[in-house]
């Protein structure tokens, strides 16, 4: 019985360690398959060495738990000996276990957070020297995170879902401590087709998305069936790495796509697209991408995760404020970074915007940073896995949403920056005027009539 369980349970033993591991190292890995909560783990860690110091014999312990019952008991214990102050020393962050990390991004505005943090010195306030690589497209950032090139990375939300459930690879537990950006898409069309606003004239269309495991996919054929389109047979879906979807667009390769910026914006900057719509319209407040960490690392590095995750946190903090985003644009739009023009960055960052119509818009919210991993997301996410026949057979929902998106740890560094995390882990939300309750996924998927259930 590992000592990471319920102390606090009369049927749990406690003894050195956990009694039935050759050795810690193995206790550990044992611990990472019960909770993906880091702070539950702490918690769990002082309660049972302050009953152990309490009850040395653990017989005693048992029988007074028997007798009195766990609320109470852990009442008790917690009016003479100061529980709570026990568990935040403990949460307090040790020495890193290593300190010069690789964390790969690839080069759109989604990965402000991650990428910021280098020139802005986020990272190094932690203690730590983050090597910020950019990586060609989301296969390659899987590869290189799987195969420990990468400590961490900047993922699309979908993408540790899949790889903690095995589509599309083999699978590995794999968390979201953090959503980098919500919002910040678009569909964008090539300039010859202007003319050609409504969806229903899209058949035949040969469209561009970053990656089959990502939000922009999704919500492209979320936007086509919902306008009568099979995405599966009344047009083509590719996968094109955003750096190279602008030069498709302008070699009439595709007709357009569902991107991340600035791809969106860099399209009209060059001439050769127009922004058809905001995804923000189609479902304010949606994810896009995330930071990724394997369960290994978090529970095997967990100083160096905590400092990693703060130092992200605490720049989502700063680019969460209007008032920095030029300053951030300036920090991002280098070769080693962005390799984009300034005024590009300015335009998606602050939300006044050419749309390569001759309009210019104004939408402060056309990207924003909030890092909070909500449960309901990774439920709508799993649902459009299955809707489009990439998750097979049945799916605990809720217990993969809780075990990839590390919600507490998300909330409890967010307090501690500042930001004011909420107090649960699933809401409802509209997606093209549709509601999705995350308590009936099965319900939302037969809904459609488009899907290939």
């Amino acid at each position: 019985m590992s000592a990471f369980k319920d102390p606090f349970n009369p049927g749990v033993k406690l003894g050195c360690g956990c009694g039935r591991h050759s050795d810690q190292a193995a206790h550990d890995a044992d611990l990472a398959t019960q909770t993906s909560d880091t702070e539950a783990l702490g918690n769990r860690v002082v309660e049972a060495a302050v009953m152990r110091a309490l009850f040395p014999h653990d017989a005693t312990r048992r029988r007074f738990l028997n007798a009195v019952g766990a609320s109470t008991a852990m009442a008790a214990v917690s009016t003479f000996f100061p529980m709570g102050m026990a568990k935040d020393v403990f949460a307090q962050t040790g020495p890193l276990e290593k300190s010069s990390i690789k964390v790969g991004f690839i080069p759109i505005t989604c990965a402000t957070p991650i990428i910021m943090s280098q020139p802005m010195g986020f990272y190094g306030r932690q203690g730590l020297n983050v090597d910020v690589v950019k990586t060609a497209g989301w296969a390659v950032i899987r590869d290189k995170t799987l195969n420990k090139e990468y400590d961490a990375a900047h993922m699309l939300s979908p993408m540790p879902i899949a790889i903690s459930l095995g589509i599309g690879a083999n699978a590995m537990p794999y968390t979201v401590p953090a959503i980098e950006n919500i919002n910040g898409q678009a569909i964008t069309l090539s300039i010859k087709h202007k003319d050609k606003r409504d969806p229903k004239s899209w058949k035949g269309f040969k469209f561009a998305v970053p990656f089959d495991y990502s939000m922009h996919n999704y919500l492209l054929r979320y936007y086509l069936a919902e306008h009568g389109l099979d995405p599966d047979k009344d047009v083509q879906i590719r996968s094109v790495p955003p750096p190279e979807m602008v030069a498709n667009l302008r070699a009439d390769n595709i007709d357009g796509f569902l991107a991340p910026d600035p791809v969106n914006q860099r399209a009209v900057f060059d001439g050769v697209g127009f922004i058809h719509t905001l995804t923000k319209e189609l479902w304010e407040g949606h994810p896009c991408c995330a930071f990724a960490a394997s369960r290994e690392f978090v529970t095997k590095m967990p100083n160096t995760y905590r400092a990693l995750l703060k130092a992200i946190m605490e720049a989502t903090a700063y680019a969460a404020k209007p008032e920095n985003r030029k300053q951030i644009a300036e920090a991002i739009a280098p070769a080693n970074y962005l390799n984009q023009p300034v005024t590009v960055i300015e335009q998606v960052l602050t939300g006044t915007y050419a749309d390569g119509l001759g309009n210019v818009k104004k939408d402060a919210n056309r990207i924003d940073f909030d890092p909070f991993p909500w449960h309901s997301f990774a439920i709508w996410i799993m649902s459009q896995m299955k809707r489009w026949g990439q998750l097979k057979g049945d799916v605990d929902y809720a217990k993969v949403a809780r075990e990839v998106f590390l919600a507490t740890d998300a909330a409890r560094l967010m307090r501690e920056v500042g930001m004011k995390p909420p107090t649960t882990t699933t809401k409802k939300f509209l997606v093209m005027g549709k509601e999705f309750d995350p308590a009936k996924p099965e319900a939302y998927i037969q809904s459609f009539a488009i899907k290939r259930v």
